[in-house]
């Protein structure tokens, strides 16, 4: 019997990506369901994904009423997944910037793991298009972390994941507190702490769709002081402090 698979989309004005998006998942991985988790997108992403859910039984819809981060949305998508009894959840973007194409060998290599990274960094994976100021702050802020927190995986930022649902849910009853761009931090680091059997796979990392992407400089200023101020409560045996994030970020870096 395979394994009951659901692909978690979280939007926020995605309609011009969206529904090419979820042909190519349809076309890539037939047997996963998909579920869409909006969070009231003023540009009708909310009514475009009910359309083609009423069109198509393996896509779901879940609105959220608040725009409040890319952690909360996958939170309450996750929560969906396990309630459904999924045995694989997995977590991408909307925006075309993970390849569909990808998914088959990510979910090949979940059956032996806790946990599969779709890899930027490893030999084989690539961003393409990207100005080479933003590739030295990925891979900059990927071993930044990895220093900080002891983390040892290449792409430590990286938002193309697979979880099998017993992990899944062990981190999250761990406490996830990130909002925005540390949320992918923060998920590794308690499913390594866990004890997750984590995997990277190689991906290519397009550029978005369409769109703007909501990446910027204080973003990833955010999110090193958080990983700074996480590290040394770990070194010092501290409480960790968590820091209020910039609910509006989405994008990878």
């Amino acid at each position: 019997m395979s394994d009951k698979t659901v692909v978690i989309l979280p939007t926020y004005n995605e309609a011009e990506t969206l529904p090419g998006m979820i042909d190519r998942l349809r076309a890539a991985a037939p047997e996963a369901d998909l579920l869409v988790v909006d969070d009231s997108s003023p540009d009708g992403t909310g009514a475009l994904a009910d359309a083609i859910s009423y069109a198509d039984p393996a896509v779901h819809v879940l609105h959220r009423t608040l725009k409040q981060g890319l952690g909360p949305a996958y939170l309450a998508g996750f929560s969906w997944a396990l309630r459904h009894e999924y045995d694989v959840v997995v977590q991408s973007d909307a925006d075309g910037s993970h390849r569909p194409e990808d998914l088959p060998a990510l979910l090949a290599a979940s059956r032996d793991a806790d946990l599969v990274i779709g890899s930027r960094w490893v030999s084989g994976g690539s961003a393409p298009g990207w100005a080479w100021q933003r590739l030295l702050l990925s891979r900059a802020g990927s071993a930044y972390a990895g220093i900080m927190l002891g983390l040892t995986q290449h792409d430590i930022t990286g938002g193309y994941r697979v979880f099998r649902a017993d992990a899944l849910d062990r981190i999250i009853r761990a406490g996830i507190s990130s909002k925005g761009y540390c949320f992918q931090i923060e998920m590794l680091d308690r499913a390594v702490a866990e004890g997750a059997r984590v995997v990277e796979v190689p991906i290519t990392f397009d550029v978005r769709g369409g769109g703007e992407s909501k990446m910027s400089g204080r973003i990833i200023v955010e999110a090193m002081r958080q990983v700074t101020a996480w590290g040394f409560a770990r070194l010092l045996h501290r409480r960790p402090t968590v820091f209020e994030e910039a609910p509006r970020e989405r994008a990878h870096a």
